[in-house]
């Protein structure tokens, strides 16, 4: 069975669906928790979720009753997948160590699983950018001040030069530009004077 992915709002309403496994648009309704969305919304979601295969609809009378297709513990799966290939290199030993780093498992729940497991922590010598990033903001952003400056300084000597060339081409003036292209190009009648 292929598994699609959910936004969070998709997410929301299939956790409701999971308790309820079995229902109508009017249990959705009355099962949902405050603020409860339009029952247009739910409609279009309910909709958007039987084409991604997460639920099933049969039709009785004028209504439709839907069920789940898709268990928890298989979307679960799915997810733990994605995150292992994704973030962990199909890791299974670095998410377990993730998981012990931030203490939300530990050494004795794994050996209530297991009583054989006996795991020390692996040591991770990669420092992260992004980490740094968000720890370090100020540094980070002064660096970037700083390039910034150094680009306006770049560009303020350019347009220096490029105004000085343009003054230069000023004051030769366009006369003296006519001279030499009639002395490249001398047209078919006499040529006049040489400006002074």
């Amino acid at each position: 069975m292929k598994i699609n992915h959910l936004t969070s709002a998709e997410e929301n309403l299939m956790k409701l669906f999971w308790k309820l496994e079995s229902f109508y648009l009017k249990d959705i309704m009355e099962q949902h928790p405050e603020p409860k969305p339009h029952q247009n919304t739910v409609s279009t979601y309910l909709k958007i979720l039987v084409e991604k295969g997460y639920l099933s609809t049969e039709k009785e009378g004028r209504i439709f009753k839907y069920s789940v297709i898709v268990p928890l513990e298989e979307y679960r799966k799915f997810l733990l997948k994605e995150l292992s290939q994704h973030f962990f290199d199909n890791s299974g030993k670095e998410i377990l160590n993730l998981l012990l780093q931030e203490k939300l498992i530990s050494q004795e729940d794994l050996k209530e699983l297991n009583p054989a497991i006996e795991i020390k922590p692996l040591k991770v010598k990669e420092e992260f950018e992004y980490a740094n990033e968000i720890l370090n903001p100020k540094k980070e952003k002064k660096k970037n001040k700083d390039k910034e400056k150094d680009k306006d300084r770049k560009k303020k000597k350019r347009r220096k030069k490029n105004n000085s060339f343009k003054k230069d081409h000023k004051k030769s003036g366009s006369k003296r530009t006519a001279y030499i292209f009639y002395q490249r190009f001398p047209p078919p009648f006499p040529p006049r004077s040489p400006p002074p």
